[in-house]
């Protein structure tokens, strides 16, 4: 019986995959094998002994201490692409927004809610809040992954002109882009050219604070960012001193801190991307699916901290081994004499996978040889 955890509420169409014969699941489980979340926050989580992987029903896992995790030899997945559809939506609803002032207007109709003159004050007030059409504009697109795409084709589809920037695109992607999005391999190009500027960029070393006074510079006069990615992209000050002047006309995110989230020119919405129903199911559908995989066969698949893996299930018992890349698991394994019938065996960074089925039980000692490398994180034996 495996014991799964939930630290936030998961839709029940995830969890409906996870067989009730097999599993427990709860919000209150002091030693899971494994944990379900969204967006609960786990760094100063103390992990059990028993605890083998962490499913996060989001692309995100800045919620999650990757490094400690990885040290203890616990995988973590994430759900790439599983909300791909909601953020797109997102991105074209804050580009309207960005273009006529809707929440502007909205939010000024307020003021004169009860003044019995409302319609005609309507006719007169509403010029302030006028703003361009997107047909025939152009949109530059960060980061062409499940996302970036997405929105690239939609765009395309409302009329506009569309840059793309990914020196990594995945063939899955590129495959499904329109021919009409033309892919530029230049930054400055990029921002030059853009009367919107969609970002869909991790946030790495490299990409922190990517939206800066110096990119702010290179960018059309009024042009219009839209962040549906992350606030880190984005350098606060810089951007706020760019709408103070006009250089950036709105500044559209779904991820408003202390200094954006009333900020003049600044359009926050409550990290609203994923919130539909039918991302929240997906999500939750990927996550459990991967950890039941990893629970009940030891394949890894969308793991954000250790290789993906996969074994076809074959023989009746299996060998699980997580450990440095510096070691070498496989030729142990064949030193100790335990017989395998398949394997596999893949590295990521400075960690190595190992899955072998076994043509014959291995006995506990051989297990107990190979848990005691210096550099083995974790073993499992499955069966």
């Amino acid at each position: 019986m495996y014991h799964v955890k939930t630290l936030n509420k998961i839709s029940p169409v995830g969890l409906a995959v996870l067989d009730p014969a097999k599993y427990t699941i709860s919000d209150e489980c002091e030693t899971p094998d494994a944990i379900l979340l969204r967006s609960a926050k786990m760094h100063d989580y103390a992990f059990n002994p028993e605890l083998l992987c962490i499913g996060r029903a989001g692309a995100g896992v800045n919620n999650i201490p990757l490094d400690r995790c990885s040290e203890a030899g616990i995988v973590v997945f994430n759900t790439p692409g599983a909300n791909a559809r909601a953020v797109m939506e997102l991105v074209l609803c804050g580009m309207l927004m960005a273009s006529r002032d809707v929440p502007g207007g909205m939010n000024w109709l307020q003021t004169i809610a009860d003044d019995p003159e409302v319609a005609a004050k309507v006719e007169k007030g509403k010029s302030q809040f006028v703003g361009p059409e997107i047909l025939g504009k152009t949109l530059g697109v960060i980061g062409m992954g499940a996302i970036g795409y997405q929105v690239a084709n939609a765009a395309v589809a409302l009329g506009m002109t569309v840059y793309g920037y990914d020196p990594h695109i995945k063939a899955e992607f590129a495959e499904k882009l329109s021919p009409e999005v033309q892919m530029i391999d230049n930054l400055d190009e990029i921002y030059s050219r853009s009367d919107y500027l969609s970002l869909h960029a991790p946030v790495n070393d490299k990409t922190r604070g990517m939206i800066n006074e110096a990119v702010i510079a290179k960018m059309k006069d009024g042009a219009r960012i839209i962040n549906m990615a992350r606030a880190e992209l984005v350098a606060d000050d810089d951007l706020l001193a760019a709408l103070k002047r006009g250089k950036i006309a709105r500044y559209v995110t779904d991820f408003p801190n202390s200094k954006t989230v009333a900020a003049e020119g600044v359009i926050a919405i409550p990290h609203l991307g994923a919130s539909t129903p039918e991302s929240e199911d997906n999500c939750a559908l990927m996550a459990a699916e991967q950890t039941r995989a990893y629970l009940e066969h030891g394949n890894i698949k969308n793991s954000v901290n250790m290789p993906g893996a996969y074994l076809a299930p074959g023989s009746k018992v299996r060998l699980t081994v997580l450990y440095r890349k510096a070691e070498d698991i496989p030729a142990l394994v064949a030193e100790l004499g335990i017989q395998v019938a398949a394997s596999v065996t893949e590295s990521r960074g400075d960690y190595a996978y190992s899955i072998f089925d076994l043509a014959a039980p291995a006995d506990a000692a051989q297990v107990e040889q190979i848990r005691g490398v210096e550099g083995v994180l974790r073993v499992r034996v499955i069966g």
